[in-house]
């Protein structure tokens, strides 16, 4: 059963391998006497995919049952639920990680010398049921879901650029006229092509031309202290910079709506002692953390603005 939730949740039976440290052809070999067994064929095999036949699809739904109530079994029995231990899998944004969870995570790991803790720092939206994660850090709105949310702050979006590029193009004075400026753009936060501000009370969006596009938040921020232009970020991915007088706000009165942060974690079963004493130990932090930062960055917005 593990071995084809495995396949199912990597997509091909070498990812499975490769996830669980299996070759192939076992992995091949262990689905083929699962359907064996069973008498039924759980997977249709083409060279391009896998996908589950109509048996396969009950079958493997209540697999997934199945091992969650093995690993709350296992959870029990191993005292999990009498005293933090065992291991955490969590998840959060990288350049958020490294900067606030990273800090809070080692604190963590010398108060509970039991739990140790896997964190997975991507900027990619992962599945905490399939990847099997226990918690996650999301900056953003949610959608509707099973998960419980807790709510730890917000995060402002901003617009910079640098001293030198100001002084040689000009400061906008309003979104509409980064139509005259150079823009960097990165296209995970938004559009490339059109950025977010709150303009008479009503979120925007205002389109730009970016004559620099990039991948990341990070090479778009070296690219605004370089000269190349203005960006649009989010307010600690940029904290560095704007402390170090490399950028400069601009467009502060127009700044859309702060984005909340959240953390994320499924409600199944009983929450293992481990997970909630990451939760009660990192809450209060990150609070305190984003709400320091946001003060820095209201008194370096008043400055800017006399």
């Amino acid at each position: 059963m593990a071995v084809l939730l495995a396949v199912m949740d990597a997509g091909s039976l070498s990812a499975a391998g490769r996830k669980l440290g299996m070759p192939l052809a076992t992995v091949s070999r262990k689905v083929t006497e699962l359907e064996n067994h069973l008498k039924v064929r759980l997977l249709t095999r083409s060279t391009r995919n896998l996908t589950l036949t109509d048996a396969g699809r009950g079958y493997v739904d209540a697999c997934r049952r199945i091992m969650d109530d093995i690993e709350e079994a296992e959870r029990a029995v191993t005292g999990e639920y009498s005293e933090p231990r065992g291991q955490l899998i969590v998840t959060a944004p990288l350049v958020f990680g490294r900067l606030h969870v990273v800090p809070i995570v080692t604190e963590f790991l010398q108060a509970y010398p039991e739990v140790n803790v896997h964190l997975m720092l991507g900027d990619r939206i992962v599945n905490l049921i399939e990847d099997r994660l226990d918690l996650a850090v999301r900056v953003g709105r949610l959608p509707d879901s099973g998960m419980i949310a807790t709510n730890l702050g917000a995060i402002r979006r901003v617009t910079c650029a640098s001293p030198d590029y100001l002084a040689a193009h000009g400061r906008p004075g309003e979104p509409r006229d980064l139509g005259a400026h150079q823009c960097v753009s990165f296209d995970f936060l938004a559009a490339a092509s059109a950025w977010r501000f709150r303009i008479d009370g009503t979120e925007i969006e205002v389109p730009v031309f970016p004559r620099l596009v990039v991948s990341t938040a990070e090479a778009a921020i070296d690219a605004a202290i370089l000269g190349a232009g203005i960006a649009n970020v989010l307010s600690y991915q940029v904290e560095a910079a704007l402390r170090a007088a490399k950028l400069e706000l601009v467009l502060q009165p127009f700044e859309p709506a702060p984005l909340p942060v959240h953390f994320l974690y499924s409600e199944r079963g009983r929450l293992p002692l481990k997970l909630r004493a990451l939760i009660d130990f990192a809450a209060p932090r990150l609070r305190a953390r984003l709400q320091k930062a946001d003060a820095a960055l209201t008194a370096r917005r008043r400055k800017s603005s006399t």
